[in-house]
């Protein structure tokens, strides 16, 4: 995800990373969530994923809306940057903060709510232009601040807590993303550790968006039996695409598997993700395989997790800006300021 991540000299010490960091050096304050919220567990995940790829958590820039899913930042890296936008409008933050300094790691988390409804434009128009970030929505069906209504990706047909049946046809978010271009498209389940750790860590090494839908289900408001997003349907519903292995780029790339068995996808810094394929058998570089798998399961009431989609070949949004090396942040204001005569020529070309 950064050309300016290097190999360093592996660590000494078992207890530490490649970094010399420990892994309590990842971590953030103590959660506030209910006991049991799925959205813990990702949390958990974050963390191993970048303390087990070694990034320097002073180069990651974390990023949220408003939301349970959002107050999750706080709980990972904290000695990372952050911020806490208003309600839906994480995306456009992100990107002004990208524009000021490419150099930043950034991850977004948001929920259902914050990206489905009131942050609907702000998250479309960060998919089409393949913002350099890892965006995490985590996925209950509901809006667990206010008391459990039904978000725009609840189910037809899922039962609120309250008895409540949804009439409304959901928004699929990694349909969404791939056909608006975004080209790394993974769902998973927080009740997958394994799974989910590998795809962050996959994501490590993608340059462009990064979108994860991760059903995370709310013990207090959306758990019990009728709903589509509890830790039982998503147990028994979920239907895995591939089993994954990913090799970092600091560690030796080898192949060991038959023609026809596994999909190895190189990624932009030289890391590989492995997909071995189960039943579905079908490769997640093909964007109409991708969508109509998504559709079929959809219609069967089941959920797909692993990597649907991804395009290595797509340039960033950063990338096509043409932006100079350094930060624009880091830009002298002596570089950035027109002088009195490229002004007053400025000027006379608009009489």
């Amino acid at each position: 995800m950064s050309s300016t991540m290097q190999p360093p000299a592996a660590a000494p010490n078992k207890n530490v990373n490649r970094l010399g960091f420990t892994i309590n050096e990842y971590k953030g304050n103590d959660s506030t969530l209910c006991a049991g919220c799925g959205h813990d567990a990702i949390t958990a995940q974050i963390i191993k994923a970048f303390y087990e790829y070694g990034i320097d958590p002073y180069t990651v820039a974390k990023m949220s809306g408003i939301g349970c899913s959002s107050k999750t930042p706080a709980y990972f890296l904290g000695k990372s940057h952050g911020f806490n936008a208003v309600h839906g409008r994480m995306p456009a933050i992100a990107t002004g903060a990208l524009l000021g300094n490419k150099n930043l790691l950034t991850i977004g988390v948001s929920g259902d709510g914050d990206t489905a409804s009131i942050g609907m434009g702000q998250f479309v128009h960060m998919l089409r232009r393949n913002v350099p970030m890892i965006y995490i929505i985590e996925n209950n069906g509901v809006y667990g601040l206010t008391k459990g209504q039904f978000s725009a990706t609840a189910d037809v047909g899922s039962k609120a807590k309250k008895g409540f049946i949804n009439e409304l046809p959901p928004i699929d978010v990694c349909a969404m993303a791939i056909e608006l271009g975004c080209n790394f498209v993974a769902r998973s389940f927080a009740g997958d550790p394994k799974q989910l750790q590998t795809l962050l860590k996959a994501s490590l090494g993608h340059k462009g968006t990064s979108l994860f839908d991760i059903v995370s289900p709310c013990v207090t408001f959306n758990n019990h039996d009728g709903s589509t997003k509890s830790y039982k349907y998503a147990k028994e519903h979920e239907e895995l695409l591939h089993e994954i292995s990913f090799v970092p780029f600091f560690e030796q790339i080898g192949v060991d598997y038959n023609d026809g068995e596994t999909t190895d996808v190189e990624l932009h810094d030289g890391s590989h993700i492995r997909l071995r394929k189960t039943d579905h058998g079908y490769d997640p570089r093909d964007k109409g395989a991708a969508l109509n798998n998504l559709r079929k399961s959809q219609e069967s009431g089941e959920f797909l997790t692993g990597l649907i989609y991804i395009n290595e070949e797509k340039s960033d949004f950063i990338s096509q800006l043409q932006m100079v090396d350094e930060p624009l942040a880091t830009i002298p204001q002596s570089r950035i300021q027109p002088s009195e005569a490229d002004l007053n020529k400025i000027m006379s070309e608009l009489m």
